[in-house]
């Protein structure tokens, strides 16, 4: 594909995300999360979250917008931190999955053979894995925190784009542009990186905002269970930190974080499928 024809198609994009109302709401919701997860993680933004600010379980107010919890600390600077750690995690296995799955479904379907068929081995096993299962075992083997929600969320995760990748590369590599590559000597990695990625990398960015809402709503549910993010806020520990204090009618810190978390997951589905309807020509008209 020519320079001026991805030219073409990323304008294509951009215009089809930016013309519609909707879509450009989201795109500054998702801005806005991404410049506060970057803040917070410099330091510039809720960097003293720990302090206690007001009293315990005091109401939102003009002073504490989303009121403290039961240490007087403020759920405003918690939800943040929460941002941060949800963008960090989504980001990092998302890129992981991307360059293992991307790779192991791009030598299966291009070379075959034995290839191929340890490629599809090994995503069938992984695949079969329940995914919880899989988070669990992965926590307890190599303990709680980050490191541990990111090794765990790529193993669960890289199957269906490898799977994805595969059968797009298996279609590609037989097109008269492939060809035309090797009838003047092209090598093998020059027209599996050269020709046919960037011909598959509208289908690969789709599947990435899939894989980011993934691993989002699932470093959630581990931190809820007491298997995920240690020794700062999350989402899921401020969830399982409040599901006691609804019987004492303390609603705030729950509804703000899951209206946090809710906001940004229907950010990256309304957004996932603008760019789906705009790469895809089969769905035009």
């Amino acid at each position: 594909m020519s320079d001026s024809l991805h030219q073409s198609v990323w304008n294509r994009v951009f215009i089809a995300l930016i013309s519609k109302k909707l879509t450009r709401f989201c795109l500054l919701i998702l801005l806005s999360y991404v410049l506060i997860a970057v803040f917070t993680k410099i330091g510039w933004l809720a960097a003293n979250w720990n302090t206690e600010v007001g009293a315990s379980y005091e109401a939102p107010n003009w002073i504490n917008y989303f009121g403290t919890d039961i240490l007087g600390r403020s759920v405003l600077l918690k939800v943040i931190h929460g941002i941060e750690v949800a963008m960090s995690v989504g980001c990092i296995v998302a890129l992981l999955v991307m360059v293992i799955g991307v790779m192991l479904g791009m030598l299966a379907g291009y070379f075959g053979g034995i290839v191929d068929e340890v490629v599809v081995w090994l995503y069938t096993v992984v695949g079969t894995i329940p995914t919880m299962i899989l988070l669990m075992v992965v926590a307890c083997a190599i303990g709680k925190g980050m490191q541990s929600i990111c090794v765990g969320l790529t193993l669960a995760a890289w199957t269906d784009i490898c799977r994805l990748v595969r059968g797009e590369v298996m279609r590609h590599k037989c097109r008269e542009y492939v060809q035309a590559a090797s009838a003047i000597g092209a090598s093998n990695f020059r027209k599996l990186f050269v020709h046919i990625l960037p011909n598959i990398l509208p289908l690969i960015i789709c599947e990435v905002s899939v894989v980011l809402q993934f691993a989002i709503k699932y470093e959630v549910i581990l931190s809820y269970l007491g298997l995920g993010i240690q020794n700062k806020p999350s989402w899921g520990i401020m969830i399982s930190d409040a599901k006691t204090e609804l019987l004492q009618g303390i609603w705030w810190e729950l509804f703000f974080s899951t209206m946090a978390m809710f906001l940004l997951v229907l950010v990256f589905n309304i957004l996932a499928d603008a760019l789906r309807d705009a790469l895809d020509p089969k769905l035009k008209g």
